[in-house]
């Protein structure tokens, strides 16, 4: 008996590493169908013979300059946050489980197109063989990458839709099955007013605008930054895309091809609704109302682990899902579901073919899918088109019904009735005023008097909503034409701030209608002569900036007034005496912090990146750069702005904005310029750390090189995946 366990033992020790060796063989000679050279700014241009080849060519070269925030996306989004952060992640990771658990992913995974699962394949195996080929590395938690993972990014980019359900809400509904207090919700809807605007700007002229006759698009995403990496990755299948890659996806998700290019925003399109559930039990089991008949609720548990001082430990949830969606937390005492869209298959589908289109037609083909749910999409073309897509994953639903607010799940007419086509969809064609615009704002001003119009829309298509970096752009844009590169990229980087031009004047009315704050006279006099333009040096900038974080923080709030609205009714309407004493509150904190109210933006407003750390810690004693640019809050066309600070540090440090940016301009050839927050490396000992910091902030951008001659002519190494780099200066 003794001799068979060990035959046995033999026999699957054996197998296991024929397989180890023959998947070591697989990733070998897979490394052999890839070329990556590096250029001068540490840019990888991935050259495979299929797009599976570029694919496996591309992770490899993401975890090279930043495995920690590969390995952090994936730890995130496939709900495994706990076991690294501990307790407090648990709600983030019931959320993605809500949602999908493993399994689902896995036959999600089995049941895509041969092509993709090849690319899902390559996506692991690029990865998997960078772990092998780099023993030094010590991940956090995930040692091997999986083909299915990929399949919890529900479309384009990584966040995207889940991430609007607040855990605060699925903590306080699974811990004791109650709301959000009302008052902790408020508190929240304050934080996220005062937080740096997420969003992005994406800007289309037309050829009849520039001086070239050619159509030129700006890329202006605002994230985190070093939140995407810049990549060109081409194949011998079609494939030669140049842009921003979320670090462990297999696509570029902003970028250009030779032919296209394609910016997203996000959207204010309805994409998601709840819906309040009417539970029942019987006999021990949970149904809920449909119309005349009971449903069964679908009830499963989850086992979700967390890290602890003492190791990990497990904490058990039930979870429920009706047909609307999983039941996330409550309204009125009512269970709710949350629905969105949630197609794997289609959205990676989607996000990959967009790479690859050649003109209009394929493009508007492609966008028949329907999966970017979460933003809006700004294309431009070498035909010389140029398009606005607000939104594509739009529900059809029953207008009768409030969808901004949770509907009676219970009523079969509140269920979607299915999709709006595209051509359903607000969708901007080649406008006659050669331009359009979006920046996280109303579509209906997105081409001036050539934009959709409000009412030929449902409600839920969009909210009829500007913001000051709307404004700005539609100001700057407007009767405005011999455009090059060069003039669209000082565009992008206007100083002009107009939420100040709102602001400011009533302070300083309210200054001179009281006469009693003398000792305000020499600020106030200050930003009564300032141009509301941001610069290095100027000191209004300083005082203005603190002076509105302040009202964002204590001034009153009147019920219903959110973004402009609440800017322009502090700088008119509100009390005088409250701007007054806000205004001293801002002198005093600037005293007290930096021992006088004299002090020029650049010197507190600042760039400092030390280390590869996702959430870095600021000091006032460590080396830092001069920033001139602004907040997105004020309308800052080039944000950047801090959504996290260091106790301690009294200095702004930006952490968002910016990130990477292009500006494209198509022809017989493609011309683009580009440059990154820091650097193409996460690494603090690589030279790609922060090289392109000084020109990101000297507005001076790099010239891509897109095509193989200019890429071999800045061409620095040039190696294979797990080959030595070969260095060619």
């Amino acid at each position: 008996m003794m001799r068979i366990v060990v035959i046995a033992l033999f026999i699957v020790f054996t197998s296991c590493k024929e397989s180890a060796r023959s998947e070591l063989e697989r990733w070998v000679a897979q490394a052999q169908n890839v070329e990556i050279i590096r250029d001068d700014f540490g840019v990888p241009h991935i050259y495979g013979k299929t797009d599976a080849d570029a694919v496996f060519g591309l992770l490899y070269a993401q975890c090279e300059d930043d495995f920690n925030r590969v390995e952090q996306n994936y730890i995130w989004a496939t709900g495994r946050l706990a076991e690294v952060e501990g307790e407090e992640a648990l709600y983030s990771d019931l959320r993605a489980h809500l949602f999908m658990t493993e399994a689902e992913a896995k036959e999600n995974y089995e049941n895509s197109p041969p092509w993709l699962q090849k690319l899902c394949d390559a996506f692991a195996d690029g990865i998997n063989y960078y772990l092998h080929t780099h023993p030094e590395v010590q991940p956090k938690l995930l040692d091997r990458f999986e083909p299915w993972m990929p399949m919890y990014f529900s479309e384009g980019s990584i966040g995207g839709d889940i991430e609007r359900i607040r855990t605060s809400k699925i903590k306080a509904f699974y811990e004791s099955g109650m709301e959000v207090p009302e008052l902790e919700l408020l508190q929240q809807q304050k934080e996220a007013e005062m937080a740096e605007p997420q969003g992005s700007n994406g800007i289309a002229i037309s050829g009849d605008l520039t001086q070239t006759g050619n159509a030129m698009l700006l890329i202006n995403p605002h994230t985190s930054f070093y939140f995407r990496g810049e990549v060109h990755v081409v194949s011998e299948e079609g494939l030669n895309a140049y842009g921003a890659v979320t670090w462990g996806q297999f696509f570029v998700y902003q970028g250009f091809n030779e032919k296209t290019g394609w910016m997203h925003t996000s959207t204010y399109t309805d994409v998601m609704d709840e819906f309040k559930e009417t539970i029942v039990k019987n006999n021990g089991k949970l149904y809920y109302q449909y119309g005349e008949e009971l449903r069964p609720v679908d009830s499963t548990r989850v086992v979700l682990k967390y890290r602890t001082a003492e190791g990990l430990k497990e904490k058990t949830f039930p979870t429920y899902r009706t047909h609307h969606g999983p039941i996330t937390h409550a309204v009125d005492d009512q269970w709710t579901a949350s629905a969105m869209m949630w197609a794997p298959v289609k959205a990676l589908e989607q996000s990959y073919i967009r790479t690859k289109q050649d003109g209009y037609s394929g493009f508007r083909e492609m966008m028949d899918i329907r999966t970017n749910s979460s933003n809006n999409t700004v294309y431009a073309d070498a035909e010389g088109n140029i398009a606005y897509f607000h939104g594509n994953f739009v529900p059809k639903r029953d207008t009768i019904f409030d969808y901004s607010q949770p509907v009676d799940g219970s009523d079969p007419q509140t269920d979607w009735q299915g999709l709006h086509t595209v051509e359903e969809n607000i969708l901007v064609f080649n406008p006659q005023n050669g331009w359009i615009q979006n920046c996280n704002s109303t579509p209906y001003t997105s081409a001036l008097q050539y934009s959709p119009k409000k009412a030929d829309y449902p409600y839920y298509m969009s909210r009829d909503q500007e913001n000051f970096r709307g404004i700005h752009a539609i100001g700057l844009l407007t009767d405005r034409s011999g455009y090059t590169l060069d003039s669209l990229i000082q565009l992008a980087h206007d100083p002009y701030l107009p939420a100040f031009e709102a602001l400011l004047p009533g302070l300083v009315k309210a200054y001179d209608q009281l006469d009693r704050t003398k000792e305000l006279g020499a600020p106030i006099e200050l930003l009564r002569n300032w141009d509301y333009r941001t610069s290095l040096s100027s000191v209004a900038m300083t005082l203005a900036h603190f002076y509105g974080m302040r009202s964002y923080e204590k001034a009153q709030r009147p019920m219903g007034l959110n973004g402009m609205e609440l800017v322009d009714h502090w700088g008119t309407t509100s009390p005088d005496n409250e701007k007054l004493t806000l205004f001293k509150e801002t002198i005093a904190q600037l005293e007290a912090d930096f021992g006088t109210w004299k002090i020029p933006w650049g010197e507190v407003n600042r760039y400092q990146r030390l280390t590869g750390a996702i959430v870095q810690e600021f000091s006032d004693d460590k080396p830092s750069l001069p920033v001139g640019f602004a907040s997105g809050t004020w309308g800052a066309l080039a944000a950047y702005g801090a959504r996290y600070t260091t106790p301690g540090a009294k200095k702004i440090y930006g952490t968002r904005g910016n990130s990477f940016v292009a500006a494209v301009e198509f022809g017989d050839k493609v011309r683009a310029k580009t440059i990154l927050a820091g650097g193409q490396s996460g690494d603090p000992a690589s030279p790609h750390f922060d090289d392109q910091i000084q020109k990101y902030l000297d507005v001076e951008w790099k010239d891509a090189a897109y095509y193989r001659e200019d890429v071999l002519e800045r061409a620095a190494e040039t190696y294979r995946p797990g080959k030595r780099k070969e260095s060619r200066g």
